[in-house]
């Protein structure tokens, strides 16, 4: 038992060092100066450079990616789970006709590849006068997230005590209190994991942004760090002072709710 105890905690060890030690030699040379780099890989920086992210920031626009990331992130966050919220409240209670062709089309949704609909969209969003602007990132990325929130939320909502749910409708409470004032306070491990989910998808998507905007002002994180890693293929330090900053803003997101990521995706709904 102890030697296979020791053999596991081996692998998952090699496997962590395996993750973290890429992202560690990143952010290194983002501190490095150009001679310090030709030095080795693994040799540490003898300051902390941080004219490189000071560089990246201004010189690449970064402040202008940051924002638009943000202000796209936030609004498919908010609208992605309250729509997951009241369609998972619908999947999970309610009689709909359909229900199962309706789960269906949900469940396609969440596999259909990105590239599968792009282009119709670009030009149905071009028709409507909507590219190149926020909305153009917004609803499709929202559109994306629904049916995994549904599918999320529903079965949630599925896992909590069915006594709960009927003692309310006894004591006369209408659908509305029973949604907001019991249900979704107990799954909010579910809807803090399903946050970060959004967040992190949202935050990395790439194909959405790169066809639907092409006015350097609108353009989020990932499409500028294209743009800036062509225009910047010599100064490896400055360009990894980039990946950092569009980098950074998940690793710290997900620090901050590790814990309620852990209990959302362990415990279900209910602890």
């Amino acid at each position: 038992m102890r030697s296979t105890s020791l053999f596991s905690r081996s692998v998952i060890w090699l496997i962590a060092i395996m993750t973290i030690l890429p992202f560690l030699l990143a952010l290194m040379t983002s501190f490095k100066t150009q001679a310090e780099l030709f030095q080795g890989a693994f040799t540490l920086p003898g300051s902390l450079q941080l004219g490189n992210y000071l560089s990246a920031w201004r010189e690449g626009h970064f402040n202008v990616y940051f924002l638009n990331s943000v202000i796209v992130v936030i609004p498919v966050i908010v609208i992605s789970i309250f729509a997951g919220i009241l369609s998972g409240f619908g999947f999970a209670f309610l009689r709909l006709p359909g229900k199962k062709f309706l789960a269906f089309l949900l469940g396609l949704g969440m596999v259909l590849p990105s590239e599968a609909f792009i282009i119709p969209l670009y030009h149905e969003l071009h028709w409507m006068g909507m590219t190149n602007t926020y909305l153009a990132l917004i609803i499709p990325q929202v559109a994306l997230s629904i049916p995994f929130s549904t599918l999320m939320v529903a079965t949630a909502f599925q896992q909590v005590p069915k006594e709960l749910v009927e003692a309310a409708v006894m004591d006369g409470s209408s659908r509305s209190k029973i949604l907001w004032g019991i249900l979704v306070p107990a799954i909010w491990p579910t809807l803090s994991t399903l946050s970060l989910l959004l967040f992190i998808w949202t935050w990395n998507e790439f194909l959405i942004p790169l066809i639907l905007v092409n006015k350097d002002e609108l353009r989020t994180l990932p499409i500028g760090m294209m743009f800036f890693q062509n225009k910047n293929t010599l100064n490896i330090p400055e360009l990894m002072a980039g990946a950092m900053i569009a980098i950074l803003p998940i690793v710290a997101v997900f620090l901050a709710f590790q814990r309620k990521f852990i209990s959302g995706v362990t415990e279900g709904a209910v602890k």
